[in-house]
């Protein structure tokens, strides 16, 4: 049997399986669309605000309405208690809360310190985010005014007063998040994973099958099975990758640094690695059903110890050393660097090597694992 014949039985083999065609056909497009898909928005917006107004001054009215007048935010009612907003908030009718003292107007007139109370469901991290700085950005609005109608008091002149004011602009320009959305910032790490898992599942599925029969892959040698099967997962995901990698990503809005040519560079050895390590992995398998099962599980710690998602500095030292032998950790943080931050490729050297390594130790694995079962 020639190497291209036995990469067309593998790829005949492949479409055949109908779990391995809908894990990796299937899966690829499916996870394309539905990962990215709560996060479309980007960012929260008109988030639904409940107000405890104890002043009942012009001021806090105006504050009352910046609040409103946020994108952030939406003031959906006034209540007399702090209890009373928590129940909002506790049935859902609301997800922050703003409390304005008593006195706030007088205390501010006088330059004494005035303490605005926010809060909101924690449950939903952005959502917390929005409704804080859109909070924390209506309550200076309020404390510039404060300030102007003091500058006026002492006799500047309007303009004057204005100018001296606003003294100082912030011009912030994001420098890799363009959009300071969610999904520019998840899905790039996200899709380097979804194609690392899918493929191990592939080959898992299909690996499990057949080492307890006779078929074509007993009649080649260990070494041309490997080969063969690594070259016809390597065809097919060549595409996924592409799809990924370029139409997604262009359709996502994703920030993209690196040329073409250097993500593919970086990106070949994780593919190998990925694909001789699904060729090792296949042999501790022998019911079609585990592979499934067992990575599927492991998809959201793999997720957390690549660094993008947690910060790394809030997880064990040991999980971060054992990570680095799975090939989508390295894969994800060194395509971060180079395709959303614009990193040097000398700077993700590095990552770039351990995959070959990995490639280079799971083949090894790889090798050994189907001679034990091919005997």
């Amino acid at each position: 049997m020639s190497f291209w014949q036995l990469v067309l039985l593998e790829l005949k083999a492949i479409v055949a399986d109908k779990a391995i065609a809908v894990t990796l056909f299937g899966g690829v497009l499916f996870y394309a669309i539905l990962y990215p898909l709560p996060y479309l928005h980007q960012v929260p917006t008109e988030q639904q605000l409940v107000v405890v107004d104890l002043d009942h001054s012009s001021l806090s009215r105006r504050l009352i309405r910046h609040a409103d007048a946020s994108a952030k935010m939406s003031v959906i009612g006034q209540v007399g208690s702090l209890l009373e907003a928590k129940t909002w908030i506790q049935s859902g009718r609301a997800h922050g809360l703003l409390v304005i003292p008593a006195g706030f107007r007088r205390d501010l007139l006088q330059g004494k310190g005035v303490t605005l109370s926010y809060g909101g469901d924690a449950s939903y991290f952005l959502i917390y985010a929005s409704i804080a700085e859109g909070l924390v950005a209506a309550g200076m609005d309020a404390g510039k005014h404060v300030q102007l109608l003091g500058m006026l008091a002492k006799g500047e002149a309007p303009q004057q007063a204005a100018k001296n004011l606003n003294s100082v602009k912030i011009n912030s320009v994001p420098a890799f998040n363009l959009s300071l959305g969610y999904t520019p910032y998840v899905v790039p790490g996200l899709f380097l994973l979804i194609l690392h898992q899918t493929l191990l599942i592939g080959m898992g599925i299909l690996g499990a099958g057949q080492w307890a029969k006779l078929g074509y892959w007993n009649q080649c040698s260990p070494l041309l099975l490997i080969c063969g099967r690594m070259t016809a997962f390597m065809l097919i995901y060549l595409v996924f990758t592409s799809f990924y990698i370029g139409y997604c990503f262009y359709w996502y809005q994703v920030s993209i640094q690196a040329s073409l040519s250097l993500v593919s560079l970086f990106l070949l050895p994780f593919l190998l690695a990925s694909c001789a390590g699904g060729v090792a992995l296949s042999c501790l398998f022998m019911r079609r059903d585990l592979p499934t099962q067992v990575l599927l599980l492991a998809s959201m710690p793999i997720m957390f110890v690549s660094g993008f998602i947690w910060p790394l500095a809030l997880i064990p030292q040991p999980l971060i050393w054992i990570s680095q032998v799975i090939p989508a950790v390295p894969a994800i943080m060194g395509m971060l660097e180079l395709n959303q931050m614009g990193a040097s490729w000398a700077s993700i050297m590095p990552k770039w090597l351990q995959l070959w390594g990995l490639f280079v130790f799971f083949f090894l694995l790889a090798v050994y694992g189907v001679s034990k079962k091919l005997k």
